[in-house]
């Protein structure tokens, strides 16, 4: 399917009949749309209590983490060592680092327990040697932690990205501990898994102790974590970070994707029970809820389209699945891949919905394509979605919201209610950066 808005031809719209999983879009020029939601680096490194995070990069890269670090109010656990031309021809990169760290660190009020240091692509371009940096900064600093992190987009794609080594290199700090029966730690998550999910009601049900980073007070209640015989993730950039904790402590890791469906539902909720070693609850209550609630949905929405982005949920085909055997007519969703948990998802409704439009939502085409909704009302769920949409009717989460489980669908079939009744100001919504989490804007 080409599409043609103003004799402009829309290559980054296809059907979902034609598209290869492997290969949905070409590579190009990407092209981001201004939907500030999403969670970056910055985010994710101040949800480490007691910790300061220092960024060593030039101006134009600074500027996108410096502007989240204001937003966030966190400007006094954040500090950046510029670069410039000339340190590309002559500088000692490995002293300028050492030194621009020290007086870091000895100028602010209170030292941290832990410091993220963040390079970028241009150290590894001039070879520094980052080994040697931090062991002389763990050699001056001995009582704080340092971690090494990258912000290096240019291997986004062809190596651990910059998220998944900041969760592994996070958990790295742990201390070796006795690992305690009974205990489990959620991992890799930007939000707080909801308190009535099925995930924390099935722990604590049982008596187990369960920790989570984004919500610990202290570097020490972080420490603990170390304890933990089972670590969960349902975000998929934790798995580099629970394979090490497996391969370094012998931690046990279960991974629950943030699937929507009730059969996949129910399959990952006994496959925690059945590592806790606990008799499966029975959820068919759960499931007449579910069914109830989309009941009163439809009746409130007919047939109006819906969109849905891969900011939204780790699986949009999952979720786009349960919506169309409920009766609901997804019209759009926006992703450039197909996450391996969601490939039986995507190749379903490649063959029962192939009609489907899927949308890329980096292809540069894109931006010629905001607002196209022809007039109609969509619901979209996510903020991409939105945008590309110019729709007022959205539900404002990402990564879905900490909500998970049957829980999960019920929050969202009343958020979705919501949102088709009550349309929301977009421009002043979507340019908050990180959904869920700190703002002071």
């Amino acid at each position: 399917m080409l599409r043609k808005i103003n004799d402009h031809p829309i290559r980054s719209v296809h059907l979902l009949r034609s598209s290869d999983p492997d290969n949905l879009f070409p590579r190009t020029l990407e092209f981001s749309p201004p939907a500030r939601g999403t969670w970056n680096i910055v985010h994710t490194g101040m949800q480490l209590p007691e910790s300061h995070q220092i960024y060593v990069c030039a101006s134009g890269c600074l500027r996108g983490v410096i502007l989240t670090a204001a937003e966030m109010g966190c400007m006094d656990r954040f500090s950046t060592i510029e670069l410039l031309e000339k340190d590309l021809l002559r500088t000692d990169n490995e002293a300028l680092i050492l030194q621009g760290v020290t007086d870091i660190l000895k100028n602010l009020t209170k030292r941290p327990r832990a410091v993220l240091l963040f390079t970028a692509c241009f150290h590894h371009f001039m070879g520094t040697d980052l080994h040697y940096i931090f062991h002389q900064l763990s050699r001056r600093f001995p009582e704080i932690d340092f971690i090494p992190c990258i912000m290096d987009p240019i291997r986004q794609t062809k190596s651990i990205t910059p998220e998944e080594r900041l969760r592994r290199e996070i958990y790295r700090q742990w201390r070796p501990l006795p690992l305690r029966a009974r205990a489990c730690n959620i991992i890799g998550s930007n939000l707080p898994t909801d308190d009535t999910s099925e995930i924390l009601t099935l722990l604590q049900k049982n008596g187990w102790t369960l920790r989570d980073m984004t919500t610990c007070r202290s570097y020490d209640d972080f420490l603990q974590m170390a304890e933990g015989s089972l670590n969960l993730y349902i975000n998929p950039f934790g798995h580099r970070a629970a394979l090490d904790l497996q391969k370094k402590y012998g931690q046990d890791f279960l991974f629950l994707p943030q699937s929507w469906r009730y059969s996949e539902i129910t399959d990952h909720l006994n496959r925690l029970a059945d590592k806790m070693q606990v008799s499966r609850p029975d959820f068919r209550p759960r499931i007449a809820e579910c069914e109830l609630a989309f009941e009163a949905l439809k009746q409130l929405i007919g047939d109006t389209p819906i969109a849905i982005d891969c900011t939204f949920t780790f699986c949009p085909f999952s979720l786009a699945r349960l919506l169309v055997e409920h009766g609901f007519r997804v019209l759009r969703i926006y992703s450039d891949t197909v996450p391996a948990e969601d490939r039986d998802n995507f190749e379903w409704l490649k063959r029962h919905y192939g009609s489907i439009e899927l949308w890329s939502t980096k292809n540069p085409d894109g931006r010629l394509a905001h607002g196209n909704t022809m007039g109609q009302k969509i619901l979209c769920l996510g903020q991409k979605a939105a945008w590309f949409n110019g729709s007022p009717y959205f539900v404002n989460l990402v990564e879905g919201g900490g909500h998970y489980g049957f829980d999960g669908l019920l929050r969202l079939i009343h958020l979705m209610s919501a949102a088709f009744l009550v349309p929301k100001n977009l421009p002043e919504v979507i340019r908050r950066k990180g959904c869920g989490g700190s703002c002071c804007l």
